[in-house]
């Protein structure tokens, strides 16, 4: 395989259309989770970290996305918690005592659904989070490369691992190393990682089946607008306003 723009495309279609037919019935099954669950007045929290972010910001807070929705940040230590700026740091997520901190500072009710992201499904700080959010009764899907996460060694003591909690698991068809094209080069090495763009994905697919459920029992979602077309801010506004202290925005 060589490396180069097409190259790429072509792993990226081809994985694509393998993770959407694939995941289809998860898609469905988070989908009537996290609608019960806005059913029920609750909000969706959206975490993930380092690159896994990504699916969190999908989630909460886009133009098309769900309003009920909050997205949880390992940043929010500092901005929120007041710790000092120097706590993060590249491996922050493999501490588990972080989970705690995370989960207190949230603004979290009963009802609430979570979505978690995470490549490796491994590290410390997702899978106490994972295993707080299930102690606490919520219901909880997971986004995760089923590939990688097979491969590597839980980083929690426990030995178990993000998927091990979730009441739905998503696989973002990430291969290990989330890297998808050889290099021909001695020692190795890999580019074009893919596992952003497929939690992207199946993010939306997510939303999409949510709000077609809400319309199919007679609802009007609460759905954002670009906050860049006219009538945007104060659409966004209204409907925030019903969710008070419950939704972050700008951090």
């Amino acid at each position: 395989m060589t490396v180069s723009a097409e190259a790429y495309l072509a792993v990226v279609t081809e994985t694509i259309g393998r993770v959407a037919a694939e995941q289809r019935q998860n898609v469905a099954d988070a989908a009537d989770l996290i609608a019960a669950a806005l059913r029920a007045d609750g909000v969706v929290h959206a975490f993930g970290t380092g690159h896994s972010e990504a699916l969190a910001m999908e989630i909460a807070g886009r133009a098309g996305g769900l309003v009920p929705t909050n997205r949880i940040a390992l940043r929010d230590l500092v901005l929120i918690g007041g710790d000092p700026g120097d706590v993060l740091g590249p491996k922050l997520e493999r501490d588990p005592a972080v989970a705690h901190r995370l989960y207190e500072l949230a603004p979290i009710r009963p009802q609430d659904v979570f979505v978690l992201a995470s490549n490796s499904g491994v590290n410390g700080a997702m899978v106490e989070f994972a295993s707080i959010v299930k102690e606490r009764g919520h219901g909880l899907v997971a986004i995760t490369s089923a590939q990688h996460s097979a491969r590597m060694t839980s980083r929690h003591p426990s030995g178990r691992k993000l998927a091990d909690f979730a009441d739905v698991v998503l696989d973002n068809g990430a291969p290990y190393g989330d890297a998808t094209l050889p290099l021909p080069l001695p020692g190795g090495g890999a580019v074009g990682a893919v596992s952003s763009i497929t939690a992207a994905l199946l993010a939306q697919q997510i939303v999409a089946e949510v709000v077609a459920r809400l319309v199919a029992a007679g609802q009007r979602p609460p759905v954002y607008l670009s906050a860049n077309i006219t009538g945007g801010d104060e659409h966004n506004a209204e409907l925030e306003a019903r969710y008070a202290g419950r939704i972050r925005r700008g951090s």
